[in-house]
């Protein structure tokens, strides 16, 4: 079985990456230059904060397993 993944570059607002330990949801991306020249992504989460990412950077996507319920 292969995990699932996309390109930083390829970001768009709804999915669902694993990044950090935890499952976010992209909120919006632009790109941007880094001083040497390189293109980077910022990324803003819905659950708040921005990050950086290299624009060739394999994340992690998929749908966030739901918490199990209680009885």
């Amino acid at each position: 079985m292969t995990t699932p993944t996309k390109v930083a570059a390829l970001l768009g607002p709804g999915d669902h990456i694993g990044y950090e330990g935890q499952w976010r949801t992209v909120r919006a991306t632009r790109t941007d230059i880094g001083a040497m020249g390189g293109l980077f992504v910022v990324v803003t989460w819905e659950e708040g904060g921005t990050d950086r990412l290299r624009a060739g950077d394999e994340l992690l996507v998929g749908v966030p397993e739901s918490p199990p319920r209680s009885a």
